[in-house]
């Protein structure tokens, strides 16, 4: 090749280059309808990758575009239709800035691009919003679902939906749900598809979103299985920002984060205008706009700091909320097949993390620094929006008898020291365990069901069976802060067996005879 001809090549190149770092900086140089309107004014362009989801409408709609054009930047909202892998890549090459995910669909897609991305604040969580429904003459509750093998659900894959079951195979023991190709996996292409299958019975049970968890329990014989609403830390969105924007334009970052807050303010002050939004965004009736309101929870900028990224404030306990979703979902992940060891570099979860914006935004915040452009006071005088325990009041015998099971937790045999109510030291690391798992769903009342083997005197062995619940509600009691009035002890002795499997050795199963079982439990409506 000539000497001529590579200079060509080089020029070409480099002018190449200059216009993308034109397009990029100065967009209004290559487009003249830019320069010559106020368009001209957002001289920088932030790429969001995102959904349909509503919870992300304050991040990318009208008024906190407004704002963030006022500040110079030209936010474009990019969807995708969920395709998180795709989105991860954007993210690496550079094509994203910034995009929102749930934990588990980053911890998933991210894994094979070596986490791009770091966490840069957490933005809602699904409270109602998602739910299992089902046929409640093919299935009652979750322990059903580990009874039989012939049921079909019908869900979306790669969504919360499939996160949802995952956490109901994890949490509660169903095997089935824990098989990537199960025959009852009937995947469908969005809630309303999942509810045509419901409503036609193809299907035991589905995975739906709202407005269509409403919709179908409008009609008699359907029940709610699981929904968001009883559930803490399960299904959380995020904000992600890519590495080399971190590097490159932290300040963008910062700029976006506190528009957010002001943006998240702004319709706690005015509802009728996200509602209206949502109505717009979602080309659904006010009515359900409403409906779909309900089902998320908007995570404020002082909740980020004290009980996501554990940053120290007056009055408030710190919690590393987000370090523990990160760690709690990628247990479910991994239960359930989709990772055979922990692919965070290094194992530590604080790589996929980043809280110096919240930190510095909250510093500003009561500093008295961080106003809206309205003139009204710092976001974090109006935060009232803590999670508060449930009050769980006394109930009578009769009372207790009358909740709804939903199902029981999955827990290996609780051991106590032989003969006794003792708890041995593998038994209290057990219910450990099952305390972290407790913690995803708060509004569930807990019956503890005493059990033992089939050998010696029938009284006796109820008595040490309701001794042993007694003694697993006072661990829990104490040790884990759960309220008494949430516990109940029950013991049954040797009259509930469980089902011996056929290849299942007799000194196996007499091994798991003597146990006790967590089974949540629920009003009933």
């Amino acid at each position: 090749m000539s000497g001529r001809l590579i200079g060509f090549f080089v020029v070409l190149l480099l002018g190449t280059i200059a216009l993308a770092a034109l397009y990029y900086y100065k967009p209004d140089v290559l487009d003249p309808h830019r320069g010559t309107s106020d368009a001209g004014k957002a001289d920088r362009i932030i790429n969001i990758g995102m959904d349909n989801w509503i919870g992300y409408i304050p991040l990318c709609g009208k008024e906190m575009r407004r704002r963030m054009h006022a500040s110079g930047y030209l936010l474009r909202c990019v969807d995708d239709n969920a395709d998180y892998a795709a989105r991860m890549k954007k993210l690496r090459s550079g094509e994203l800035q910034l995009a929102v995910a749930t934990v588990d669909s980053f911890l998933l897609n991210a894994a094979s691009e070596k986490y791009p991305a770091v966490i840069v604040g957490v933005l809602d969580e699904s409270k109602g919003g998602d739910a299992v429904i089902a046929h409640k003459d093919r299935i009652a509750n979750l322990d059903e679902l580990k009874k039989r093998s012939d049921f079909r659900i019908a869900f979306t894959p790669a969504s919360p939906s499939e996160h949802l079951l995952k956490a109901v195979g994890a949490h509660f023991d169903v095997p089935a749900l824990r098989e990537r190709k199960g025959k009852w996996r009937v995947e469908v292409s969005g809630s309303s598809d999942a509810l045509k299958r419901f409503e036609a019975k193809e299907v035991d049970a589905a995975v739906l979103w709202e407005p269509d968890v409403s919709r179908a329990l409008e009609k008699p014989g359907r029940v709610k299985l699981l929904g968001t609403e009883d559930t803490r830390r399960l299904i959380v969105d995020i904000l992600l920002a890519s590495r080399d924007t971190l590097q490159k334009s932290p300040e963008a970052i910062a700029v976006l984060l506190g528009h957010y807050f002001r943006t998240l303010k702004y319709y706690r002050d005015n509802p009728q205008e996200l509602t209206d939004e949502v109505h717009s965004a979602a080309h659904v009736a006010e009515s359900q706009g409403t409906i779909m309101l309900k089902g998320v929870r908007w995570i404020t900028l002082t909740e980020n700091a004290s009980d996501w990224f554990g940053i120290t404030l007056e009055g408030r306990s710190p919690s590393e909320g987000l370090i523990d979703t990160i760690e709690a979902t990628l247990q479910i992940l991994m239960e359930s097949g989709d990772f055979s060891a922990n692919p965070i570099p290094d194992r530590d979860p604080y790589r996929l993390q980043y809280r110096r914006f919240i930190e510095e935004l909250q510093q500003g915040a009561i500093a008295g620094q961080f106003q809206h452009t309205s003139g009204a006071q710092p976001a974090v005088a109006a935060d009232k929006e803590k999670p508060i325990e449930k009050n769980f009041a006394l109930l009578s015998d009769a009372q207790w008898s009358g909740l709804m099971e939903i199902g029981t937790l999955k827990i290996r045999p609780i051991t106590f020291q032989t003969g006794t109510a003792d708890l041995s030291y593998e038994g209290k690391v057990e219910l450990d365990n099952a305390a972290q798992n407790l913690l995803h769903y708060p509004n569930f009342r807990i019956v503890l069901k005493g059990h033992t083997g089939m050998r010696g005197d029938t009284a006796a062995n109820q008595q040490l069976s309701h001794e042993r619940a007694e003694a697993v509600k006072r661990y829990l009691a104490v040790t884990h802060n759960l309220p008494e009035a949430r516990l109940r002890a029950m013991g049954f002795g040797s009259t509930r067996p469980l089902t011996r499997s056929a290849e299942e050795t007799e000194r196996a199963y007499d091994y798991r005879l003597p146990r006790v079982e967590l089974s949540l439990v629920a009003e009933a409506y």
